[in-house]
């Protein structure tokens, strides 16, 4: 009898794990994809792999951990977004604001940047291999670099 429940609880747990993962809000995923507008959203662990946001309002929006493989997000307002453990790999962010976000272990390798604006936001741990940055200040390893 003690073995069938502890296969239970195994299995149980296992199931929560699981359902822990995937945690964004789907209303607001649905909220996001109609109307491009999502400030301070729960998206975390969200799947948007090339989904076109241009001008997308996602400020202070929580994208922990999400998918935004490919993703164009042209324009998109990702103020105060926390975008840590992010997937960008591939996206497209030119135009982007970023001030104030926490960049802290996000994928932006071949990530094509430009113009985008990034003050204020922590970058520590960030990968950048192979992406196309210009007229983006970009510090690997820490915060925004001041200007001087």
């Amino acid at each position: 009898m003690n073995k069938l429940l502890a296969t239970t609880i195994a299995i149980l747990s296992t199931f929560a794990i699981i359902s822990s993962v995937k945690a964004e809000n789907p209303a607001h995923r649905e909220q996001l994809l109609e109307t491009n507008q999502c400030m301070g959203c729960d998206l975390k662990g969200v799947d948007l792999r090339g989904e076109h946001l241009i001008g997308a309002d996602l400020r202070n929006a929580d994208l922990r951990y999400a998918n935004l493989e490919g993703a164009n997000l042209e324009g998109a307002d990702l103020d105060g977004a926390n975008l840590q453990g992010a997937d960008l790999t591939k996206a497209f962010l030119t135009n982007a604001t970023m001030n104030n976000s926490n960049l802290n272990s996000a994928d932006l390798s071949y990530a094509i940047i430009f113009d985008a604006q990034v003050k204020g936001a922590t970058m520590n741990n960030m990968n950048i291999e192979n992406a196309s940055i210009f007229e983006t200040n970009i510090g690997v390893g820490g915060e925004y670099p001041e200007e001087e």
